[in-house]
């Protein structure tokens, strides 16, 4: 044991278990912080799944908005070329036709596309 000039001295055992507690409490902030860094990255890799089905849908949203103005356009030329009223009614029953064919494929596809970014998001918040 050692002692210092005011002659009191710590005992071995106490700097035993203030080392061991210093270890100790270093050890659990250690785990800690690997616990934070794998929740942060966890987050990053969701959000990261979650901005590229974003980016997913925001792709079809307007290609789907680009299909339906040419397609807008494509009638119109058709339109003002009709010879007859039950040419224009014909042409106006076949466009309509076509668009609804059109947005339920769309609505199909779009859904598709939101469930696996929702499931890709889950991927990566389960794979850390």
């Amino acid at each position: 044991m050692s002692t210092d000039k005011t002659g009191f001295e710590v005992p071995e055992q106490m700097r035993d278990f203030a080392e061991k507690s210093v270890d100790q409490a270093r050890k659990a902030f250690d785990d800690f912080m690997g616990a934070t860094h794998k929740a942060v990255s966890n987050v990053e890799d969701s959000a990261s799944a979650v901005q590229a089905g974003a980016a997913d849908a925001n792709k079809k949203a307007l290609n789907y908005a680009e299909e339906h103005v040419n397609a807008a356009f494509k009638f119109a030329q058709e339109l003002v070329q009709a010879g007859n009223v039950e040419d224009m009614m014909k042409l106006q029953q076949s466009y309509l036709r076509n668009q609804m064919e059109t947005l339920g494929e769309q609505a199909r596809e779009f859904s598709n596309t939101a469930s696996k970014a929702v499931q890709d998001a889950t991927k990566a918040a389960q794979k850390k």
